[in-house]
């Protein structure tokens, strides 16, 4: 069975290996940090199993520090010179599509048709992450592909992805780590606090009244959280529970989608959404950091004011 552990040491590999070339890679001037943040990250992907959850954390951490500190920098990675890639960028034309579609369509295949494959008594894909074990099936089917029609090697390909990883630097890490501070906040009580704090001070006799303050906080905390995921169980557990299903009959099913595409507006107005709005940025080389959020915000807030609206005409909807 193809099991999402399988891809962990896959993606533990290839940070190994981009290790080993910031490593060797005298044009970076800052090879050795570099160096380390990949190795660093490539044992949590390979001995995260075993690992003490403290151990983890402390190289989380440490890793965190050597890039905040600006220890990871751009080295060189043995890229084609710009008029031989225009001439293999002419040779291949549309083909150049190819190896991005694998992966939507393989994905696809994945999760549906093969879905019930077994080998025996034993499915083919792991059935618990089934739509995510197809995707690393797919990427490494692609990677493939795109060697092939390019005629380049898997070294070629390991370089290029060093080069756009290195290029993201301390985004790559945000999402891991926002991903389970939604948890945290709840665990920690501030969804309660969040309660005390709205009910005390701001009326939450106005049902609209209660429905911008949830609508809104989801959009704060998405912005200083940088996940939308991360915001729901503080706001709902402070405001969307409580208030607006307990007190107003909201369906709980409108309010939680209404909510998140509250905080998907934030998510356009934050640097903390690194991987939406600071890695487009990077890898396109732009003057501007904060040039994809400035572009975004005059959409976002007038689609939170329609999310404020929307959720108040149809949160009694079942």
């Amino acid at each position: 069975m193809i099991r999402l552990e399988h891809f962990y040491v896959v993606l533990g590999a290839m940070m190994a290996v981009a290790a080993v070339m910031s490593l060797r890679d005298a044009a970076n001037p800052k090879r050795y940090s570099t160096s380390l943040f990949w190795a660093l990250y490539a044992l949590v992907y390979l001995g995260g199993d075993v690992m003490a959850p403290a151990l983890a954390g402390l190289i989380m951490v440490s890793m965190a520090l050597i890039a905040g500190f600006g220890g990871v920098s751009l080295g060189s990675y043995g890229s084609l010179a710009k008029e031989e890639r225009a001439v293999s960028a002419r040779r291949l034309g549309h083909r150049l599509f190819i190896p991005a579609l694998i992966i939507p369509v393989v994905t696809m295949i994945g999760s549906t048709l093969l879905k019930d494959v077994k080998i025996g008594a034993m499915p083919l894909l792991d059935p618990k992450h089934l739509t995510i074990v197809s995707l690393g099936c797919a990427s490494l089917l692609a990677v493939g592909v795109a060697c092939a029609m390019t005629r380049s090697t898997p070294v070629q390909g390991m370089r290029e992805w060093r080069r756009l990883a290195d290029a993201m630097g301390w985004a790559v890490v945000l999402p891991h780590m926002l991903a389970v501070l939604g948890l945290l906040f709840a665990e920690a009580g501030v969804g309660k606090a969040v309660a005390h704090i709205t009910t005390t001070y701001i009326n939450m006799d106005s049902r609209l009244v209660a429905v911008a303050v949830f609508c809104v906080g989801m959009a704060l905390f998405t912005i200083i959280m940088g996940n939308g995921f991360a915001a729901f169980p503080v706001m709902a557990g402070g405001v969307g529970i409580p208030i607006l299903v307990g007190v107003y009959g909201a369906n709980p099913a409108v309010m939680a989608a209404i909510g998140m595409f509250s905080a998907y507006c934030g998510t356009l107005m934050t640097p903390m959404a690194a991987n939406f709005n600071i890695v487009p940025v990077a890898l396109l080389e732009l003057p501007d950091k904060n040039a994809v959020i400035k572009a975004q915000i005059p959409t976002a807030l007038p689609l939170l004011v329609a999310n404020i609206f929307l959720l108040y005409f149809l949160m009694g909807h079942k």
